[in-house]
């Protein structure tokens, strides 16, 4: 494991904004007295998010202290997890999978687009917006090659569509996460080729239920969904 330290601008200080304060005690409250230290992941997590991102110095000072922890007790958490970012990301923080199952699919040529179109990984863009780095599995080996932007998965990845992506991102396009390549979830590209055989769910069909009523995929639901951003006609 590589050595993860803190970063060596850090801010003059911190705190929680009252909502998150508030959120932050009613976690402690869940646990009996003397063991507030359990609530120091969620607590972490949240103070992260209120900096868009990353936890500074002065973050775990106050967790720290809000727990009655000392502080290289927090230090040793922060720096031991690296969900916990200890630098700044961009406002799109990209984490591509590179493992196994998504080396084999091409993760190396995503690592190569982030680099041509961001930079280096652990660098933010002058304009603040991106930042990427290398993770270890994120458990969407059947969609492989993935990556996580902030909180959303994007699958089924090419350089070409992950260029899109960051394109329409970089715009305040909104993009719909998932597979990027029509697939539905996690389900075989060619369809079906199980249990296909309608006398399998004959004595199960509805009696009104058309020839092919097993075989039909049905619709996504529309209602609710983003729409997919779709590239500015010139």
């Amino acid at each position: 494991m590589s050595v993860r330290r803190l970063a060596a601008e850090q801010p003059e200080g911190f705190a929680f904004t009252p909502e998150n304060l508030e959120w932050a005690e009613a976690q402690i409250e869940k646990y009996p007295e003397g063991r507030q230290a359990s609530a120091v992941l969620p607590i972490l997590w949240r103070a992260q998010e209120q900096m868009g991102g990353w936890l500074p110095e002065p973050a775990l000072r106050c967790v720290a202290d809000m727990l009655g922890m000392a502080y290289i007790r927090v230090y040793e958490i922060a720096t031991f997890y690296t969900m916990f970012n200890l630098a700044p990301v961009g406002r799109y923080y990209v984490q591509v999978c590179g493992t196994t199952p998504c080396w084999l699919r091409g993760a190396d040529e995503i690592k190569a687009t982030c680099r041509r179109l961001i930079g280096e990984p652990n660098r933010v863009t002058p304009d603040g917006l991106f930042s990427w780095t290398e993770v270890e599995c994120l458990g969407a080996c059947v969609n492989a090659p993935m990556a996580q932007i902030n909180k959303d998965y994007y699958e089924d990845l090419t350089p070409e569509s992950l260029e899109w992506i960051l394109a329409n991102l970089k715009a305040g396009r909104e993009v719909v996460p998932g597979p990027q390549n029509g697939r539905q979830a996690s389900a075989p590209l060619g369809g079906p080729i199980t249990l296909t055989d309608p006398d399998l769910y004959r004595d199960e069909l509805p009696d009104d239920a058309p020839p092919n009523y097993q075989l039909e995929t049905p619709s996504r639901p529309t209602k609710g969904r983003r729409t997919k951003a779709t590239p500015k006609e010139s």
